[in-house]
C-alpha cells in the first residue's frame, strides 16, 4: 500500500482522533491535545505554519505539525502515528517533509520536544535527525501579592523592569548557557526559540520582565511570556501565567526573582504559574531550597542542523 505526506485537511480530523485519543494512556489526566486543536491547525496553517498527514489506504495514519518562529528557526510538533502504521517509515517520511518546508523558508535549524520519561520518543527523535540541545524544568511560584524574599538571604536585592539589565545578566549567566540561549516563544505555545535583546525589551514593554539588582549589579533575570485560561477536569478553568525563563545567580537573587514573580502573578489574578529553568542540579535545588515547586520531570529539547541537507 502506497503512502503518502500531504498538507493536512478539516476531513481528516476524524482519523487523526482515532490514532491520537489514547496516546499517554493513562500518565496525563487531560489526555493527548492533538484532537482538540487539529481542526484550529488545519484552519490556521500559512505561510508560517504546515499541518501534515500520512495517508495510507485512503487514511490518514500520522500527523505532524512545523512552525517557524523566526527567520532561521522551526519548530517541529505534535508528531503521532497509527499503531497499525508504526514501523513503516511514517515517522521519517513525514519528518522529511516538515524538514524541507522548513528549509525551503530559510530555517537553519529545527527544534521540537520531548518529555524526558518518553524513550520511544526521544529515540524516534534521534532516528529522523534531532540531537540532543538541552533541557528545562518548570518551577511553580505561588502567585502572591505579598510575596517577599528571605530578608536575611536576600538583604539589599529588589527586582526592578530594566530589560537591558535583564538581557546583559542573561547572556552571561549560566542559565543562558545551560538552556543554549532558548526561552519560551512569545507567539507559539509549547515552543522554545532564541531569547533576544528584543525579546526582552518587547516584554518590558508590552508584559513584564525583571532584573535582580542589587549593590553588586544584576544577577537574576525573567520576564512574562503569556497569560492564557485552561479548562479544568472539574468543568472550570483556571488563569495561568508563563514567564519566558528564569535565571540567577545565587539562592539570595533566586529568592527575589520568584517573590516578584509570585507578585506578578497575583497582579494578574492567575491561579497557576510556571516559569522556565535550567534542569541542572544547582537551579532546581536553588528554586526549591527558596520553597519553590518543581515539575517532577525534565523536558528535554532535541534540535536538527537543516543547513546540510538538500
Amino acid at each position: 500500500m502506497t503512502m503518502e505526506v500531504r498538507q493536512a485537511r478539516a476531513d481528516d480530523h476524524e482519523d487523526v482522533v482515532a490514532f491520537t485519543s489514547d496516546t499517554w494512556g493513562d500518565r496525563f489526566d487531560r489526555g493527548d491535545y492533538i484532537p482538540e486543536v487539529f481542526p484550529e491547525w488545519v484552519e490556521s496553517d500559512g505561510p508560517d505554519q504546515r499541518t501534515v498527514v500520512a495517508e495510507e489506504g485512503g487514511r490518514a495514519v500520522g500527523v505532524c505539525q512545523v512552525v517557524a518562529l523566526s527567520a532561521h528557526e522551526a519548530w517541529a510538533q505534535g508528531m503521532r502515528v497509527a499503531d497499525d502504521a508504526r514501523a513503516k517509515g511514517v515517522a521519517e517520511a513525514m519528518n522529511d517533509a516538515c524538514f524541507d518546508w522548513a528549509r525551503d523558508r530559510g530555517a537553519a535549524v529545527c527544534r521540537n520536544m520531548v518529555f524526558s520519561w518518553n524513550a520511544a520518543g526521544l529515540g524516534a527523535a534521534r532516528g529522523v535527525g534531532y540531537d540532543p540541545a538541552t533541557e528545562f524544568r518548570w518551577a511553580h511560584p505561588d502567585p502572591d501579592v505579598d510575596a517577599r524574599a528571605d530578608a536575611n538571604g536576600a538583604s539589599g536585592l529588589a527586582a526592578t523592569g530594566d530589560s537591558d539589565a535583564a538581557w546583559s545578566y542573561w547572556q552571561r549567566s549560566d542559565a543562558a548557557r545551560e538552556l543554549a540561549g532558548l526561552s519560551l516563544d512569545p507567539d507559539e505555545s509549547w515552543a522554545l526559540s532564541e531569547a533576544t535583546r528584543e525579546r526582552f525589551r518587547a516584554a518590558a514593554d508590552e508584559r513584564r520582565v525583571f532584573a535582580v539588582q542589587g549593590p553588586d549589579g544584576t544577577n537574576g533575570a525573567a520576564l512574562r511570556t503569556r497569560e492564557y485560561e485552561r479548562d479544568t477536569e472539574a468543568g472550570g478553568s483556571e488563569r495561568w501565567v508563563e514567564y519566558g525563563v528564569g535565571a540567577w545567580e545565587d539562592v539570595p537573587a533566586a529568592q527575589t526573582l520568584f517573590a516578584a514573580i509570585a507578585r506578578d502573578a497575583a497582579d494578574l489574578d492567575a491561579d497557576r504559574t510556571r516559569v522556565l529553568i535550567p534542569e541542572t542540579p544547582r537551579h532546581v535545588s536553588d528554586a526549591a531550597y527558596a520553597g519553590i515547586a518543581v515539575s517532577e520531570n525534565p523536558d528535554f529539547v532535541m534540535a536538527a542542523d537543516l543547513t546540510g541537507r538538500r
